[in-house]
């Protein structure tokens, strides 16, 4: 049995695997595999940065000598902590800190941090490691956020060993690859950028663009031919297909930075298609290279304050001026993706006898304002005010009063988007809970030996799971099909599959706020990542079609199929 690219399926270990230990789990890599994804997930400098972090071993006389304020010493996990200095600036207050001088106190460390601190702060106050505790290895060093997670069910499961009957070697490398990247170069960013409002940098875009990431996320076809490049991330050109577009939306997803996600190009993946598929070559050109590149910004505008789902209600009009060289543009739209940063807008507008679809500069006439809305002001949602703004007849995308048209065409492709970052998403807070069910501990034991939090554990897992497997199948179904036919034949199970995908986040984010508690509705700390997936999986829920819409539409499209002959 072949794959889509014509490669035999990637092949995995057997089922033994998933009744093994979490560590086993972890290392139970696809043979053939195992060497390259061990490269990719560790730096190459793993076995000296471990021997360097370790330092020198600690005897438990030295760690009792150091028991008082002038000369704190703490251990946490086996490591040695010397926060004689840090206290005073310890956010928790000073004295709390030093009331574990000189004993153990992982328990209640992980019990108030997350592991983040650990990494943060290891290379300015770790002293060595205590003789009583396991030497530091490859199986229990400090792992970081650019590495794959090693607990079950926390990555999709051809990265956890499992077989494939979809994906090739090069796929399983550009999960680890783009990981790595994002965490080098825009995680630091992104943390930020969520908490301050404040846009992607330009730099950052420019560094996407150079990388491929923009191109990529775009899926594969003709513009990526637009840039100069042979691979994205390692993954050939030739080769790209929907499976690794979709690994690049699951990887951004995974900043768990909702806004500045959004921030990162959202609206590029909305607002370049149509001029892509319908503008002219010059559009094509100029504006795929400035774009792809991150040079410029594009964001969709259609939606309007009288028009979300139903599309062919909006108001915004354009007129051709009399000697038919321009368009004059009056109309407002709401709730634009990155409309507030944008340099293009590719606008709805209603034309003489039917909706067409222009791109717009940013020129005179034209304001953007920020929306305040659940995520951060990050992702630049914008209300957008056209005033008479003179567009070029030379700025139709595809055909005058063509425009309905050429907006639905991308919608398949939308929802296909917002469904592998909100399942990125609600996996990712599978691994919070897991994490934190493990580390822990009330009523004198871990949570996770509370049936009641297996339970919902269970619920989180099978969930994401079911829907992340129907996202393969239909993804495969993408590779099978021109890009026409795909709206034609998966709009509804594609409707289907959005609407389910979002009840599922939500039901995800209602379990895990359960499991975190006070701090899933606290926006700092262990929980923040929760309290951000709580606050914001409802976006998914409304862009692209609300899920009442999804549903109907699914089966509307379903009982166009029904035999005549149909009968009990």
């Amino acid at each position: 049995r072949r794959t889509s690219s014509g490669r035999h399926p990637t092949r995995a270990v057997g089922p033994q695997s998933v009744r093994a230990s979490v560590r086993a789990f972890a290392s139970a890599t696809p043979p053939g595999q195992q060497q390259t994804q061990r490269q990719q997930q560790q730096p190459a400098t793993t076995t000296a940065r471990i021997a360097t972090m370790s330092g020198k071993t600690v005897t438990q006389r030295e760690l009792e000598e150091h028991s008082k304020p002038d000369s704190a010493w703490i251990v946490i996990d086996g490591d040695v902590y010397d926060v004689s200095k840090f206290a005073a600036m310890h956010p928790g207050g000073e004295e709390l800190l030093r009331e574990y001088a000189g004993q153990d106190c992982t328990e209640v460390f992980y019990g108030l941090h997350r592991h983040e601190v650990i990494v943060k702060y290891q290379p300015r106050l770790m002293v060595g490691r205590l003789e009583t505790a396991e030497p530091r290895s490859e199986d229990n060093r400090i792992r970081t956020t650019a590495e794959l997670s090693g607990i079950p069910y926390c990555e999709p499961p051809a990265w956890q060993g499992a077989f494939s009957a979809y994906l090739t070697e090069e796929h399983i490398k550009l999960r680890h690859t783009v990981r790595k990247w994002l965490d080098e170069n825009v995680r630091e960013e992104a943390e930020a950028g969520e908490l301050n409002g404040k846009k992607p940098s330009d730099e950052i875009f420019k560094k996407m663009g150079d990388a491929g990431l923009l191109a990529g996320r775009i899926g594969p076809g003709e513009h990526l031919k637009l840039i100069d490049r042979k691979d994205i991330f390692g993954f050939p050109i030739e080769k790209f297909d929907y499976f690794a577009e979709g690994i690049l939306h699951e990887e951004v997803g995974r900043l768990a930075c909702p806004g500045f996600v959004d921030g990162l190009g959202s609206g590029m993946c909305i607002g370049l298609p149509p001029v892509l598929q319908f503008g002219p070559d010059w559009m094509k050109e100029k504006v795929g290279k400035e774009v792809l590149g991150g040079l410029k910004r594009i964001s969709l505008a259609i939606t309007e304050p009288f028009a979300g789902s139903d599309v062919a209600g909006l108001k915004t009009t354009a007129k051709k001026t009399p000697d038919g060289r321009f368009y004059i543009v009056n109309g407002t739209k709401k709730w634009i993706t990155n409309g507030h940063d944008s340099d293009y807008f590719t606008t709805l507008v209603r034309t003489e006898n039917g909706l067409s679809m222009l791109l717009i500069e940013r020129s005179e006439g034209v304001e953007t304002s920020k929306i305040k809305t659940s995520y951060s002001p990050s992702a630049g949602t914008a209300y957008i005010t056209f005033e008479n703004v003179k567009v070029p007849v030379e700025n139709l995308i595809g055909y005058e009063d063509a425009g309905f048209m050429h907006a639905m065409y991308n919608f398949n492709h939308e929802r296909w988007m917002i469904i592998a970052y909100i399942i990125a998403g609600a996996r990712g807070i599978v691994e919070e809970c897991f994490k934190w069910a493990n580390q822990r501990v009330a009523f004198g034991k871990p949570l996770i030996q509370q049936p009641v939090i297996r339970q919902k554990l269970a619920n989180m897992v099978s969930k994401v799971e079911s829907i992340y497997s129907w996202y393969e199948a239909l993804t495969y179904q993408m590779t099978k099909l021109p890009y026409d036919q795909q709206s034609m034949k998966l709009a509804g199970t594609m409707s289907l599959l959005k609407f389910r995908a979002t009840r599922v986040a939500w039901e995800v984010a209602d379990d895990a706020i359960q499991i975190f508690g006070g701090r899933a509705i606290t926006n700092s700390g262990m929980g923040k990542y929760v309290e951000r997936f709580m606050r914001t999986n409802k976006f998914a829920a409304i862009l692209g079609g609300s899920e009442e819409v999804m549903a109907d539409l699914g089966i509307k499209m379903a009982t166009k199929g029904i035999p005549a002959t149909a009968k009990l």
